[in-house]
């Protein structure tokens, strides 16, 4: 999980170098992102339910192989389409490991530590996730070829997940199973206050990050003066090393409290990214990246714990797939559509009005949260 998620967010501090080359604008840039979010969504509609029908491994493994495809075109990319399709299949790949991954470490941890695997599994992706950026930062500042030497690291890195998955200890799933194979993933009746719970602050949580991933670079260039890759790379690892963090240091909370906090922190966050770019102070976007980063890290255990407690084994991954279909589709369209706002009235005006609705958002989502009286672990 933690491979794959280092390259769902491996191309971050890159975009700046492949818009001066190929000479794309910031609506396109976040249009390529979205790629990632189309392959992702595809994913989910299929891999929850094959992986609780086939078993995780017949998931994981070509998943992990569509990752290398992937990093092999980033590697290459000397076109608009080029990117493109290495974000769809770097979506694609994370969708299956979003699935099938959550899903194998509960099976691996076994039924006495489920609150346990949903941290290390929520924790592996906001670790990964934060790591890409960072590593591709480093590496194209300091080393020659700067948008192939991390995506060559990466490769290797997959290479050794693929060994880790053949040799971990799954079981095909036993049992009927009914329904269509490609579906919208669901939960059953009984869990579906849980699912919906988590999504209130996952999804604006997880929009507000995907902000900062997109267009956080740009707005550093643009509208702050820095150009550094390595700065971009450090403000995504710092974002994403909060939402590691926090999750740990909450893990004996309730879940309702967990939520709570998590749509207070992404409120916070987006005030501070207004103020950051009102002040042009790049501090105080890193810590506005800080304050989302941890209310997606609280928004996303807080969702994995509540399905993990309560929903069946044998529906397990695609309840997964289903906290990642509520909480990346806002993901893909609200950065799309900042991108393409700020082409129209500037970076700074397009950020403001983002920060409005995200935190609108969030804020409505600890309302629902705090007014369900559905019993939470």
């Amino acid at each position: 999980m933690t491979a794959v998620f280092i390259l769902s967010n491996t191309a971050t501090p890159l975009y700046v170098l492949w818009q001066d080359r190929l000479g794309f604008s910031s609506g396109l840039l976040t249009v390529v992102f979205a790629f990632y979010i189309v392959g992702l969504l595809g994913a989910l509609l299929v891999a929850g339910v094959a992986s609780d029908r086939l078993g995780r491994k017949p998931i994981l493994l070509p998943a992990l192989a569509l990752g290398v495809v992937a990093s092999l075109l980033f590697a290459t990319a000397g076109s608009v389409v080029a990117l493109a399709a290495a974000r769809l299949l770097s979506g694609i790949a994370v969708g299956a490991i979003v699935s099938a991954g959550m899903a194998a470490v509960t099976d691996v941890a076994g039924p006495a530590r489920k609150r346990l695997a949903a941290l290390l599994a929520s924790a592996a992706m906001v670790l990964g996730a934060g790591l890409g950026p960072l590593l591709a930062g480093v590496l194209s500042q300091t080393l020659p070829a700067p948008t192939v030497t991390v995506f060559l690291v990466e490769i290797v890195l997959l290479g050794l997940a693929v060994l880790v998955v053949w040799r971990m200890p799954l079981r095909r799933p036993d049992g009927p199973h009914t329904g269509s194979w490609i579906r919208v993933p669901a939960v059953p009746r009984p869990q579906r206050t849980q699912l919906m719970m988590g999504i209130a602050v996952f999804a604006p949580g997880i929009t507000s990050t995907s902000f900062v991933l997109s267009l956080g670079p740009s707005l550093l260039a643009d509208v702050l003066g820095t150009s550094s890759r390595v700065v971009a790379g450090a403000v995504a690892f710092v974002m994403f090393g909060a939402a590691t963090a926090v999750q740990f240091a909450v893990q004996r909370l309730r879940v309702r409290t967990i939520l709570l906090v998590g749509a207070g922190l992404i409120v916070a966050g987006m005030a501070l990214l207004a103020a950051a770019v009102l002040l042009s102070s790049a501090p105080l976007l890193a810590v506005a990246a800080v304050s989302a980063g941890a209310g997606q890290g609280l928004g996303q255990l807080g969702g994995l714990t509540l399905i993990s407690a309560s929903v069946p084994v044998g529906r397990l991954a695609e309840a997964n797939a289903a906290l990642s279909v509520g909480g990346y589709v806002p993901a893909g369209l609200l950065p799309v559509s900042t991108g393409y706002l700020s082409d129209a009235i500037g970076l700074s005006t397009a950020t403001a009005a983002f920060t409005v609705v995200v935190a609108a958002a969030a804020a409505a989502g600890a309302v629902y949260v705090a007014t369900r009286r559905q019993t939470t672990p």
